[in-house]
């Protein structure tokens, strides 16, 4: 099945997991996605190969930064009429605080989305969604 398969099966089906399982990298790290009604939110598995700092346990930096990036782009997907990946163009990632060796959750906003570019902001939390420990901002070229 193609991108454009998948997609059409996910919004007939209300659920993104087969979209999220289609990219290689996502399905590497664990990511999740969870829908409900127009709220979608990602999920990151508290999972040994995600670690960086053993010693804490800390989630490695590139592994959320992998994180947000494939929740921005998949986001956006979903919201698009059209069943392509956009390209990041630019990504801002403040780490706030360490990512510990917890699921942990993502939840986007577009800000803005004209016909060639969105701007899309991103917070990931673990315990309490106004304590984020990751917020990041993109713009993503719409193909």
């Amino acid at each position: 099945m193609n991108l454009s398969e998948t997609l059409e099966q996910c919004r007939a089906d209300n659920d993104y997991q087969t979209l999220v399982d289609a990219i290689p990298y996502a399905r590497t790290i664990g990511m999740g996605c969870m829908k409900a009604g127009d709220e979608v939110i990602f999920t990151l598995p508290a999972l040994a190969s995600n670690v960086g700092n053993p010693t804490l346990p800390a989630i490695h930096g590139g592994v959320l930064g992998g994180f947000i990036e494939q929740s921005l782009q998949l986001h956006v997907m979903m919201v698009m009429d059209t069943p392509a990946l956009p390209k990041v163009i630019d990504l801002s990632i403040d780490y706030l605080s360490a990512g510990l060796f917890r699921d942990s959750f993502a939840e986007c906003e577009v800000l803005r989305m004209g016909r060639r570019i969105a701007n899309v902001a991103v917070k990931v939390w673990q315990g309490k969604k106004n304590e984020p420990i990751v917020s990041a901002r993109a713009h993503l070229l719409l193909i």
